[in-house]
């Protein structure tokens, strides 16, 4: 859909790219995270080059009964009547919303020192996920999101469908926190 790098791209090693999916803009302690897992992976004490590229999908299928479950099992008895009060976001305002998370993740994750590109693309995130990794110099893909309780019980959510499709290391972290999906 949508690339943003105003750089020209980083000469790296192959096998040093990180996938970063998120579904919402990394926050400073996001970024202290996977960053933190990818200073030196090796253990030698030389840090590695690593560039970041970041998936943010642009969200205009929303299942509707797994948001409310979601927002419910947070508490969150605002959002759940919103969420059934709204409406599915149309293609360009989802895709702007996902170009502004976009932005501001790149942008996070520049500001920390990292290399850092990314791309808008179409809601399942999947095809999207075989096409960067099928491309060869995919390390790791490290997922963060906000927990979803239906998706996380029952391994449909993002992480565990990569899990299952593709054959590198996939991590999933929730979104502000350092705990693991």
């Amino acid at each position: 859909m949508t690339t943003e790098s105003n750089d020209p791209a980083p000469a790296v090693l192959a096998g040093t790219t990180v996938v970063v999916l998120t579904e919402d803009t990394l926050t400073d302690a996001d970024v202290e995270h996977v960053l933190a897992l990818h200073r030196d992976p090796d253990g030698d004490g030389v840090p590695d080059p690593v560039r970041f590229h970041v998936l943010v999908p642009a969200d205009t299928e929303r299942n509707l009964v797994t948001s409310l479950v979601d927002h419910l099992g947070a508490g969150d008895l605002r959002a759940a009547w919103d969420e059934l009060l709204g409406k599915e976001p149309d293609a360009r305002e989802a895709t702007a919303t996902a170009a502004e998370q976009l932005a501001g993740s790149v942008a996070a994750l520049r500001a920390a020192g990292a290399q850092a590109d990314g791309e808008v693309i179409e809601d399942d995130p999947l095809p999207a996920l075989r096409t960067v990794v099928g491309q060869g110099d995919v390390r790791e893909v490290v997922v963060v999101t906000y927990p979803h309780a239906v998706e996380d019980t029952f391994h449909s959510d993002w992480a565990s469908r990569a899990r299952d499709d593709l054959h590198v290391p996939v991590l999933h972290l929730y979104a502000g926190t350092s705990e693991l999906g």
